[in-house]
């Protein structure tokens, strides 16, 4: 009996090990992880009508998917053909979405209704990408396409926030007054492509379209035009435009609190860090305009008050800004000095007491020297070479061989650009639809050029 129970107890606590063994191990082994990340947008299951139906004669479209989908940002990525006087309403519920038409359908006419990326499924937000659904009043979809590109004239560059318009109207004012009767989005290189579209005449223009109203109404909107109309057929071509702002947009200054303002002429000059660039003039900035100014005021010495000569001390035409023009020596001590009745400002204000600057000029080593050979040159007319820093043009040389080289350049990073000067003028020139006039053409230089102080630098530049 002894026996018996003791070979039970083994036993019953042999298989106890046994479960608690296989309990840990399936513990270890199925421990959940999470999963992976769901990456699989919406399936559109059905479209009720079907897409591409003809003799379409509803005002409803349901959308139905093969998980619970939302809507985001539908108004960046909504695209209507022939644009309507009533834009649709676009809703969701679970796994549809719904487009409800509230505009007169016209006869024979073939509509695209385009969403972009704004289908999205409810748990990772991944989009059914670039919807389009097209239907036609009549008894065939229109099937013929075109394309092109824009690029900003002044930097040769693409803007991905421009919409390319057409226009059956092709009076001068439609684009003023009346909105397009096509609208097609260009892309990050700035390509676009209309699709299903009806045989006709256009005018073609692209719009930076900042206030919604689809209408050219701003002259510091970002605005194109094509020189003329263009046939929509089976041989036409793709179109380049090119972008321009006809005005600056002006900046209001920034308004805070009060304060007294000091009865005293201040100025900022061009002297960084005690030192002058070889390079440029000496200047003196001034934040209100200047009156009874006496360039004979203000001298230019050596460290002993020396005056030097063939200075030439000057205004420039806003009148807030004194220019020292001089042929500087490379790491030379001088001194300016400023009179304290050589000018006041609009409000009578002159300085307290007479100035004086004390500064040195920059070393010719700080500087690199470049060269750049150019292939493909004769393509442009009138080149002019561009420097550009913090999107500002730094500099800019009118090209007259394949080689350009400059002794001495200020180091740094620049993006390279080309300007076809047509005017000969040496700066960009905006464009005009009421003219008829295309702004100049710039061509940008994909790759930048880092300038090494004490540094021979030389590019090889293919256009």
């Amino acid at each position: 009996m002894n026996i018996r129970n003791t070979i039970l107890f083994l036993t019953a606590l042999g298989f106890c090990y046994f479960l608690s063994v296989m309990g840990s191990g399936c513990a270890q082994i199925g421990m959940p992880l999470g999963g992976p990340k769901d990456t699989i947008p919406p399936v559109l299951l059905n479209s009720n009508p079907p897409n591409n139906t003809t003799h379409f004669k509803g005002n409803r479209i349901v959308l139905t998917f093969d998980e619970y989908v939302q809507l985001n940002n539908l108004q960046e990525n909504l695209l209507l053909a022939p644009t309507p006087k009533i834009a649709p309403n676009v809703d969701y519920k679970l796994k549809t979405v719904t487009i409800k038409l509230r505009d007169t359908l016209l006869a024979n006419t073939t509509y695209s209704i385009q969403l972009g990326n704004s289908i999205q499924d409810i748990n990772e937000n991944n989009p059914y990408p670039d919807f389009t659904y097209v239907f036609s009043t009549g008894a065939y979809i229109d099937s013929l396409q075109f394309s092109g590109n824009v690029i900003l004239a002044e930097t040769g560059k693409a803007d991905s926030t421009l919409l390319v318009f057409l226009y059956k109207n092709l009076g001068d004012s439609a684009v003023y007054k009346e909105k397009p009767i096509y609208i097609e989005k260009v892309n990050s290189k700035g390509d676009f492509k209309f699709k299903h579209l009806a045989e006709g005449t256009y005018n073609v223009f692209a719009l930076k379209d900042e206030s919604g109203q689809k209408m050219y109404n701003n002259p510091t909107q970002l605005f194109a035009f094509a020189d003329s109309s263009i046939k929509i057929s089976d041989e036409i071509k793709p179109i380049q435009l090119y972008a321009y702002a006809e005005e600056k947009p002006f900046t209001k200054p920034a308004t805070g609190n009060k304060t007294i303002a000091q009865k005293i002429l201040k100025y900022t000059t061009s002297i960084s860090g005690g030192t002058q660039d070889l390079l440029s003039p000496l200047t003196l900035k001034f934040s209100n305009k200047l009156k009874d100014f006496d360039s004979l005021k203000i001298k230019l010495t050596d460290t002993l008050f020396n005056s030097i000569p063939s200075v030439a001390v000057s205004i420039d035409t806003t009148f807030k800004e004194v220019v020292i023009n001089n042929n500087w020596k490379e790491s030379e001590a001088y001194r300016l000095l400023i009179e304290k009745d050589f000018a006041t400002d609009t409000s009578g204000i002159a300085l307290l007491k007479s100035d004086t600057l004390k500064f040195k000029t920059k070393r010719e080593s700080d500087y690199g020297s470049i060269k750049i050979n150019f292939k493909n040159l004769n393509k442009f007319h009138h080149p002019v070479l561009q420097f550009i820093a913090n999107n500002e043009v730094i500099n800019s040389y009118p090209l007259t061989s394949a080689t350009w080289s400059q002794k001495l350049f200020p180091p740094g990073e620049y993006e390279l650009r080309i300007l076809d000067d047509e005017n000969q003028n040496g700066i960009w020139d905006t464009g005009s639809y009421h003219l008829k006039r295309q702004p100049e053409k710039v061509y940008s230089i994909p790759q930048k050029l880092s300038i090494r102080a004490d540094w021979e630098n030389e590019r090889d530049i293919i256009l």
